[in-house]
Formats: C-alpha cells, sequence, structure tokens
C-alpha cells in the first residue's frame, strides 16, 4: 500500500498506479497539489510502490 498525506487526511492506495489515477481514486484534483516523496517533488505519472508516502502540498491559485 501507498500512503498519501494532505494536510491532516490520510488515504491509502495499491502501489503500482500512477500518482494521478491515485489521486483521482482519493478524490484530489492532480492540478491542486503538489506532490512530494522524501522531500522531493514527483510528476503525476510516477508510478507508486509498496510502502511508499507521498505528501500533498495544496497549490493556491486566485486572480
Amino acid at each position: 500500500m501507498v500512503k498519501i498525506i494532505l494536510r491532516d487526511r490520510e488515504f491509502e492506495v495499491r502501489a503500482g498506479m500512477t500518482l494521478r489515477d491515485a489521486l483521482r481514486k482519493c478524490g484530489i484534483l492532480p492540478e491542486a497539489v503538489i506532490a512530494t516523496r522524501q522531500g522531493e517533488m514527483i510528476t503525476e505519472d510516477e508510478i507508486l510502490k509498496d510502502g511508499e508516502v507521498v505528501k500533498l502540498i495544496a497549490v493556491i491559485s486566485g486572480g
């Protein structure tokens, strides 16, 4: 399993899917967050591996 953390919420998804698919499964818009793994930014097409923890940073946009 892969753990995805956004603020005070945690989600678990199965390993082997892309970050984009995992975010959609959790109901998170991929364009609304920046994902990091071990302090490094990762892209939406990154394949998630078992045991990983991905931390999300909400992107605030406005006009």
